[in-house]
This record gives structure tokens, sequence and C-alpha cells, in this order.
């Protein structure tokens, strides 16, 4: 089955983005056509997002989705005319909200995407320079500062959950690759040493690397499967030996691992 879906929004569409997702990814027996309409702001741009959402719904033959977080009340008004399901965010919860709180909502347009707390931002965007500034073992010098540094096999997914730590938690996150030298006598390097209360570790299943280091090199030892299979192998007896709390990422998103390795290092975040 294919089906349609909108996300309708005033401002970037994050939000809609991130609630529809979660509903939609519990329908997976339905491929999702997804349409992203952001900025709609006026009367003439919400009128345009509902002409082509019923084009989408003729065309179709089935009426689409439609996501929306739109705070504007008559522009609300005007979406729910459209000939889809629209599931309407704030008529879902300010109002309840409204009801419990007994005030009344400030329907601002981005106000949830808006750089209100100054020292918040500074702290994301420094620990973003800082994820960049220490990945892949580029420094060690500035190990000192980091909340947690990943160690694991290249191409494990140190990176991409650095700066979502970063990014969403305001994490002061470093990363060390682990290669075949270390794992000779299975010793930690030098520049990890005085930082081990820091380490967490990123393993992998042996098959979902070589394919993941195949998409890099192909046909390399590098990708072997015999390879990624030594080197797994010799990793979690690292993380064994020194200690080193550590989770399999093979099966997990960027999102899932970092909330995991905040629940088992017992991290704080800096943003709420």
């Amino acid at each position: 089955m294919k089906r349609t879906a909108f996300f309708v929004s005033d401002g970037t569409g994050i939000t809609a983005e991130t609630l529809g997702h979660s509903m939609l990814s519990q329908f997976r027996g339905v491929e999702f056509a997804q349409i992203t309409l952001p900025y709609v702001q006026s009367e003439e741009t919400t009128r345009q997002a509902v002409t082509r959402i019923n084009q989408t719904a003729e065309a179709d033959g089935h009426k689409p989705i439609v996501f929306s977080t739109v705070v504007n009340e008559e522009h609300r008004e005007i979406i729910g005319t459209c000939n889809g399901l629209v599931l309407d965010m704030f008529a879902a919860f300010v109002g309840p909200l409204e009801d419990e709180l007994g005030v009344r909502s400030s329907l601002i347009v981005g106000e949830s995407h808006a750089i209100r707390d100054h020292e918040a931002y500074r702290i994301r965007i420094d620990a973003v320079h800082y994820a960049l500034d220490n990945d892949d073992g580029a420094r060690t010098r500035h190990y000192d500062k980091a909340d947690i540094i990943l160690v694991g096999v290249s191409r494990s997914g140190k990176t991409p959950t650095c700066l979502y730590l970063a990014l969403q938690f305001g994490l002061y996150a470093g990363n060390y690759p682990l290669t075949e030298d270390d794992f000779d006598d299975l010793r930690l390097p030098e520049a990890l040493l005085p930082h081990k209360d820091k380490l967490f570790g990123l393993t992998i299943d042996p098959d979902r690397l070589a394919a993941i280091r195949s998409e890099r090199k192909s046909g390399s030892k590098y990708a072997s499967p015999r390879q990624c299979d030594m080197e797994v192998r010799a990793l979690e007896a690292l993380f064994n030996k020194f200690n080193i709390p550590s989770i399999n990422a093979t099966e997990l998103s960027i999102e899932e691992i970092s909330t995991r390795i905040l629940a088992k290092a017992g991290l704080q975040r800096r943003l709420q």
C-alpha cells in the first residue's frame, strides 16, 4: 500500500516531521511518500498548501495524511477544508493544556525553535565545535574537557553519534578509532589511558560492518568479512579487559545509541 503524507508548518516543519514520522513508523505495511510544506504563514501560502494536498488526493485516489503544526487559527481552519485526513497537533494538545493550566497559549509562530536561551545556544555550538575538533582521534590534548569519548573500530557510528550528543544534549563528545595496532597486545592507546573513566565503546556485527565498509572501499582488505570479524572480536576483548561499557549499535538509530549512552554512562544533558 502506498499513501502520501504531508507535514504542514508555519515554521521549519521539524516538529511536524518528528511527530509524523513517529506515528507513520508504526505502519510497516504502508509506504509513505512524504512531503514537507514549511513556512505556511499567510492566507495565500495556506491556500496553496490546500491546493497541493487536494491535487495529490485526486491523483492518488486516496486522502493524504496531513500532519499540521500551524499556529494561526484562521490558517488552521483553511487547512481543515482540504481533502485529507488532517491531524492538527495544536488542536489536539494545546486546548487541553490551556484548560489544565488555566492559561492561554501565546500562539507565536516558531516559538519552539527560537533562540530564547542564548546560553543554551552557545553550549550547543561549542559542543558541536568540540565534536568536530576531536573527531576520529585527530586531537587528543583536549580530552580532559570531554564528557565522553567514544571508542570503536572504523565505521561503527562514532562520528554521527558524537554530533548528535552535541546538538541534542550539549555534551562534549570526542571519539577515537581503535585499529589493528591496538589489538595486537590488547592495549589502550597512550592518549586514552588518562581518560579511561570517560571511555564508552560502540561495537557492531561484523557482517554489517563489512557492508558499510564495502560502500566506501569495495573489495579491499579493510572491508573483507574476515578483517571485520577479527577487528570486532578483538575490540570486544579489549572492552572486557578494561571494563569499558559498551553497546552494540548494529540495529540502533543514532537517536537510540545516544539516549542509551546517556542512560548507561549516567551522563546529565546540558540542554533540556
